[in-house]
């Protein structure tokens, strides 16, 4: 669950959103009769969790939690609890592994103040928590799970799927889980769906990638909370081969067994067809359910095979070491989709990643569908079809997710993916 490396600049919309997003974090982690405020040089507020006024002294009598906000309040990315130096530093050291060398040498640089103090003076933006013995997430926790335990956490950027995301240390600074909160009907669908996928692929006998186990479920004041065991996402990193990673994604696509059919004959087709009759109520969603229509037209007595997929297997979500390919965020797991998604899925995220043009990236991985799906057994004459189902699946999602609605920086499908879907599904 990597912490992707924050904007040089947001502007005061940006900044504002992000700081609302906090408080509103917060206050779910933190109900009355707690109450959160912050110490900083750069921000001043001060927001009673739960209501507009401080709660009485004897409801929060005294400080339950201490977080520096990283790097700073107007760009809230990580608050790490303030528990010891050791698990601060550790908060930030084992969260993620940084892509880039600045970007490591960042991350280092906080670490060693957190390690030896100077972060008082270096990372100024402070929140404090009050409330009774035991209040809020942490003692929620350390209920459920029976440990000591401090909790830093990951505020992500702006889209339909965002959920506070926990990172769980113990005292002697080992990162032992990680947790997600579902707390509306979207994320708690997907947290839901997460645990379910955690659960069932532990029992297959994966042998190709290591996935997380599942430490806790349950709920917490309306919210789905899923606990999932720490892969060591810190230790160092080797070059991934093609060969590697799809021998990992066909261990996925085959570990509850394969079917073969014609695609408008299938239960994928169906189910499909359904969540795009779901959104025929946007423009966006008319032309994506007459572009489906037409390649169901052209190609729908064409032989598939289905199998599962990860559903969101992007470069962020995998670590590659020696020894293990370590794979997390399993919300999106489906059974019975076309083979090869997961391929092309990723091709395309690492695209975007590396160029920043999503039509460019859609209209690449169009072009490769041949060389990424060869390997998975797809035959030559449904790759370009593969391909094609995958963007009007991805499409679907974005729009059942409202993602645009939420601000997802590629929510607009009409700037990037329909237009590419569109005109190659019409040149069949």
């Amino acid at each position: 669950m990597p912490v992707k490396t924050a904007p040089a600049e947001l502007t005061a919309g940006d900044a504002a959103l992000r700081t609302q997003y906090l408080n509103e974090v917060m206050e779910l982690l933190y109900p009355a009769p707690c109450s959160s405020s912050s110490s900083s040089p750069t921000a001043s507020t001060s927001s009673p969790s739960g209501s507009g006024s401080a709660p009485s002294p004897d409801a929060a009598s005294h400080t339950i939690a201490h977080y520096v906000v990283v790097p700073d309040a107007r760009r809230p990315r990580l608050l790490v609890p303030l528990t010891s130096r050791r698990v601060a530093a550790a908060a930030v050291r084992r969260y993620a592994e940084p892509q880039s060398r600045g970007a490591r040498l960042k991350r280092d640089a906080v670490v060693a103040a957190l390690r030896t103090g100077a972060s008082s003076v270096l990372l100024r933006d402070r929140l404090h928590v009050r409330g009774p013995a035991g209040a809020g997430i942490d003692g929620y926790l350390q209920e459920a799970l029976g440990r000591e335990l401090s909790v830093s956490i990951h505020i992500g950027p702006a889209r339909a799927n965002r959920k506070p995301v926990l990172q769980l240390i113990s005292p002697d600074g080992e990162t032992f889980g990680f947790g997600k909160l579902g707390t509306g009907p979207l994320t708690q669908r997907l947290v839901k769906a997460e645990t379910a996928a955690l659960t069932a692929l532990g029992t297959v006998g994966l042998t190709k990638l290591t996935v997380p186990r599942v430490l806790h479920a349950g709920q917490w004041r309306g919210s789905q909370v899923l606990i999932q065991s720490a892969l060591p996402v810190w230790l160092p990193r080797a070059p991934l081969t093609p060969r590697r990673l799809t021998a990992a994604m066909l261990d996925i696509a085959g570990c509850c067994g394969y079917t073969s059919g014609t695609l408008v004959g299938s239960a994928y087709w169906a189910e499909l067809r359904g969540r795009l009759h779901t959104v025929i109520d946007r423009p966006e969603g008319v032309a994506l359910s007459s572009a489906a229509e037409l390649l169901a037209t052209h190609t729908g007595d064409k032989t598939l095979r289905y199998g599962a997929w990860h559903g969101d297997w992007a470069p962020w979500n995998m670590a590659n070491l020696a020894d293990a390919l370590l794979v997390w965020d399993w919300e999106r797991f489906t059974k019975g989709v076309p083979v090869g998604f997961d391929a092309v899925h990723h091709e395309l995220q690492r695209r975007i990643q590396a160029s920043g043009d999503a039509a460019a990236a859609v209209e690449a991985t169009v072009r490769k569908a041949g060389e990424l799906l060869a390997p998975f057994g797809v035959e030559s004459d449904v790759r370009e079809l593969t391909a094609l189902l995958y963007l009007v699946d991805l499409a679907a999602r974005y729009l059942t997710d409202r993602q645009a609605e939420a601000g997802a920086r590629l929510g607009v499908l009409g700037t990037w993916l329909l237009p590419v879907l569109i005109r190659r599904v019409e040149e069949l």
